[in-house]
């Protein structure tokens, strides 16, 4: 695969609340996440290992440079919303990368969020406790 200089592949990715912006560009394999490195932004163990899994599924880890701007959720989210955004990026660049990255799971988006709360319980099917007497 040959990348013209200058050019970029871009890629939205949503996890639960989560919303990651991912620009990849030709470079040495930095990824910078909110004008952080990965790992900085992430201190969790092997966080930066599950947001850049579909570069190293690919072989691709020292091939690009991503910028993520990501926003909303918690770490769980961001995290699965950047490997979401860098994996529809990656298609993008590449269509031969299409079955590799979906054999792998990370082309399809998880659609699980947090179900919503409904009147006369107290939470999403939690109900109050039923007193028969």
């Amino acid at each position: 695969m040959t990348v013209k200089t200058g050019a970029y592949f871009q890629g939205t990715g949503r996890r639960k609340t989560s919303i990651a912006r991912v620009r990849l560009v030709p470079g040495e394999g930095n990824v910078i996440v909110n004008g952080k490195p990965v790992d900085e932004y992430f201190a969790r163990d092997g966080a930066a290992i599950e947001a850049t899994a579909p570069l190293a599924v690919t072989n691709t880890a020292r091939r690009f440079n991503a910028m993520v701007k990501v926003e909303g959720g918690g770490v769980t989210g961001q995290i699965g919303a950047i490997a979401h955004g860098i994996a529809r990026a990656l298609l993008q660049a590449d269509k031969e990368n299409a079955a590799v990255l979906r054999k792998a799971g990370h082309v399809t988006r998880d659609g699980r969020a947090k179900e919503r709360k409904k009147p006369g319980l107290k939470r999403a099917r939690k109900a109050p406790q039923f007193t028969k007497r």
